[in-house]
């Protein structure tokens, strides 16, 4: 399969060598991917600025083709297909990740990983966000052969084109790889923001914590919280349907 490969880490990124080291025997890759970190940027677009692109010389020698982007993670995929893809190179399925940290709940509409999935996914390709939780126990290029593994069976199940965001937790339980299919859930944070003066001038820096209020259990905040991988269906389509049916139903 042909597989274009993005991410909001940067190219550089361990999850993104760990998916290239596993995927690369079995599949045809090409990494377009951001020259530096572009964590929550969502689904955010370049406009009004050139984009630079570079050869992500790491990956040539691997005789993967690569392109190092400075540019969100969804100009990556966005330039890619519409001005760089050539007919024999556009890919069959897109994949965001390995990111660094989890994609849970809300954290959902800051993700650029997610960005960058739900581009591919309008394009009209199946396409996966990656994500292993910040602080798990299971090292990269495990869950890069889990999430390999895995593939075959959601392309089984799935109608394509296909929306996915999938979070691998701290820990598995039982040792087990348990994949189960979750909603959205919501996750917070005690936000905290630090006011900083330097020269006169005032800043704020945002830090924070999880604080995961009561989810139910079909949500990936529960599921990943108790160790199960959580595979969330998205869509994109933003429409307050219940509303919208109300007031046509009243015509």
């Amino acid at each position: 399969m042909r597989i274009l490969l993005s991410n909001d880490d940067g190219i550089d990124s361990v999850g993104m060598a760990a998916l290239v080291e596993a995927l690369a025997p079995e599949h045809t890759l090409v990494v377009a991917a951001p020259a530096t970190e572009q964590s929550a940027k969502a689904h955010a677009i370049t406009v009004r600025t050139n984009i630079e692109v570079e050869p992500g010389e790491h990956f040539a020698a691997a005789g993967i083709e690569a392109w190092k982007i400075h540019g969100t993670p969804a100009d990556c995929v966005k330039l890619y297909l519409e001005a760089m893809a050539r007919p024999e190179t556009m890919p069959e399925l897109v994949i965001s990740g390995i990111n660094k940290g989890a994609n849970l709940g809300s954290d959902v509409l800051y993700s650029g990983t997610v960005g960058a999935a739900i581009e591919g996914y309008m394009h009209g390709l199946p396409a996966i966000a990656v994500s292993l939780d910040i602080d798990s126990v299971l090292p990269y290029t495990q869950v890069a052969a889990l999430f390999r593994d895995y593939l075959p069976a959601l392309f089984a199940e799935a109608a394509r084109p296909f929306l996915f965001n999938i979070n691998y937790p701290r820990f598995l339980l039982d040792g087990v790889p348990n994949y189960v299919f979750t909603s959205v859930g919501r996750r917070d944070y005690l936000n905290a923001f630090q006011r900083i003066e330097i020269n006169g001038r005032v800043y704020y820096h945002m830090a924070g914590e999880i604080y995961d209020g009561p989810n139910d259990e079909v949500t990936d905040v529960y599921a990943a919280n108790h160790g199960y991988i959580a595979v969330s269906p998205l869509r994109i389509d933003l429409t307050d349907v219940d509303f919208l049916d109300e007031k046509l139903r009243y015509r």
